[in-house]
């Protein structure tokens, strides 16, 4: 199919949207000055920074120090795969930490993210300055007109604590100004989803797509391997609207872990030989020539050394890796995959007929023939786009400002607040906990560490269904209202109804916090009859966009008129203060 023509932007002005896509190994920069007709442009650039003992950057974007004197470069230290320490740290990414390069002293992910979002604007904005030479006052007009929007791509892993610390390090990257009306011009969206927004945009749909069947978009990148799952909204009436069918998933098993298995041979191989010098330089040509290249058959590897020991693999100045190895350097990758689409199928609320191969890592044949062979025996239709898949997600990242095709999204786990329950003594978990059972100063029986649902996991969302949950507050004291808090939790656990926040207390993490600056207390009643203070309010959860929305709500003028005038605080978005 042709690439579908994209509607005019109808927008009262001019605008800059620009995509960073920081990946683990290769970062792109797609950007597109929204006039009517406008085409996004896009270039890769190296994810790899240099800095000297004093922590400075001496160096960004580039693999190979050839043009620098070796006097100068050797104390630099090289930072590669840096993305892969923003990670939610949880058990599911512990076995990731061991494989990762370490940072340099002295310096946060944070840092290195400002320090590379820097070189990435600079770029692009050179860039722009030399495709317009008849406008240089553009870039200068649309800062002064807070008219650029920038749009971050994360792994479908990623959550608020990872969105808010990106945030910030475009703030200090200067990218925006630390205002609300700064950080809002910097937006996320999820690789999978960025993805699927490029393959609509080329023109990429099946019959089965068309018919309303579900299509799964794979992108594996040098870090993560994102699983995204989709189907056309026949009912909508734009053509082109999505909506996620299937929590999304993500998976530390990209092309990097495939090389750290390699390392691990090659030193196991080398270590102590004549040839042990040369193994960082085997690595790297494994990485990044040798790797992608691989056919089931011995595979070659530079080694920088003329020097022959046949019984190590060492001939005509490359190693030899034997097939059955190197194919075992990419078992696990492929096997996470192929289950991740079995388990898809099996969870999406429709028929999975389609799946795309995205990423940098979709490059490697040896990949895509091996999961081919899965999708053939599952009767499932599998896709590689172009020879463009590595620049997909920044690309992407403008298609989703535009065109914004997805509209409903699937909640990836249960999320909600710890609070007090009324104790239930025909529950029998209630029973089990009698012992913890205290008296509220209202008279009744609660039970403490209570995990109170407000959007249960597997739950459709569209962008503006909220999910909402009463709750009260008593106290002696009515200062106790002047500042109120709740941390928003996320339960990441195997249990299907997760109800206590002390049982399987490591898989619940904040994913925000809803905050109060004294407005409820203003809300605040007196009971007489038991001396003290109460509240009311709600909890509103929004999940509809890309990132989690949070906020407290409550009733004002209860007793003027019969039902009261809503009220909302200003909510917090990956913890950053937005206006209602």
């Amino acid at each position: 199919m042709a690439p579908l023509a994209r509607s005019p932007y109808t927008g009262k002005s001019r605008r800059l949207v620009i995509a960073f896509d920081i990946g683990t190994t290769y970062s792109g920069v797609s950007y597109s000055i929204l006039t009517p007709g406008e085409i996004p442009e896009i270039f890769p650039i190296p994810t790899v920074i240099y800095y000297d003992k004093q922590g400075k950057v001496c160096a960004t974007g580039i693999d190979d120090l050839g043009d620098f004197e070796p006097d100068e470069v050797e104390n630099w230290t090289k930072v590669q795969w840096f993305k892969m320490h923003l990670r939610p740290k949880s058990s599911a990414t512990s076995d990731a930490a061991d494989q990762i390069t370490p940072l340099p002293p002295n310096k946060t992910v944070i840092d290195i993210f400002v320090d590379f979002m820097e070189y990435l604007y600079d770029c692009t904005r050179k860039y722009i300055q030399q495709t317009f030479p008849n406008q240089p006052d553009f870039l200068v007009s649309m800062d002064r007109n807070n008219a650029i929007d920038f749009i971050l791509t994360h792994p479908n892993g990623w959550e608020g604590s990872q969105q808010a610390q990106m945030r910030q390090a475009a703030v200090r990257a200067k990218l925006v100004p630390d205002t609300d009306a700064g950080r809002a011009r910097v937006r996320f969206v999820t690789e999978g989803e960025a993805s699927l927004h490029l393959c609509i945009q080329r023109g990429l749909m099946t019959p089965e797509m068309e018919r309303g069947e579900g299509v799964l978009i794979v992108d594996a990148g040098g870090g993560t391997i994102d699983i995204s799952t989709y189907s056309r909204n026949l009912a909508a009436k734009e053509k082109n609207t999505f909506e996620e069918i299937a929590a999304a998933q993500c998976f530390f098993q990209g092309s990097i872990y495939v090389t750290n298995r390699a390392r691990c041979f090659i030193e196991n191989r080398l270590n102590g030989s004549k040839f042990q010098d040369n193994i960082k330089y085997i690595v790297n040509a494994f990485d990044k020539q040798s790797k992608l290249t691989f056919r089931y058959r011995p595979l070659y590897v530079p080694a920088n050394s003329q020097e022959k020991d046949t019984n190590l693999g060492m001939r005509n100045g490359s190693l030899r890796l034997e097939k059955e190895d190197v194919a075992g350097f990419f078992k696990p990758s492929i096997d996470f995959i192929v289950n991740a689409i079995k388990e898809q199928r099996r969870t999406a609320k429709k028929t999975i007929s389609t799946v795309f191969l995205v990423g940098g890592f979709a490059a490697s044949d040896w990949l895509y023939n091996q999961i081919e062979i899965s999708m053939k025996s599952l009767g499932v239709k599998f896709f590689r786009p172009d020879s463009n898949v590595n620049k997909a997600v920044a690309d992407g990242g403008v298609s989703y400002f535009i065109d914004h095709s997805v509209t409903a999204r699937v909640s990836k786990h249960a999320c909600g607040v710890r609070c007090h329950h009324q104790y239930d003594f025909n529950d029998q978990e209630h029973r089990q906990r009698s012992s913890q059972v205290f008296r509220d100063l209202n008279g009744s029986q609660r039970l403490p560490n209570c995990f109170d649902i407000i959007l249960p996991k597997d739950t459709k969302v569209s962008e503006t269904k909220e999910f909402r949950r009463s709750y009260h507050r008593n106290s002696t004291n009515r200062s106790d209202f002047g500042y109120l808090a709740d941390p928003i939790l996320c339960y990441k656990g195997s249990s299907p109804h997760p109800r206590w926040t002390d049982v399987d207390a490591g898989s619940y993490s904040t994913l925000c916090n809803v905050v109060d600056n004294g407005q409820l207390i203003n809300t605040s009643r007196y009971v007489s009859n038991g001396g003290y203070y109460n509240i009311e309010y709600d909890i509103i959860l929004a999940f509809g966009l890309t990132e989690l929305a949070a906020q407290y709500a409550w009733k004002e003028n209860v007793f003027v008129a019969n039902k009261g005038v809503e009220k909302r605080f200003e909510f917090f978005l990956s913890d950053r203060l937005y206006r209602s």
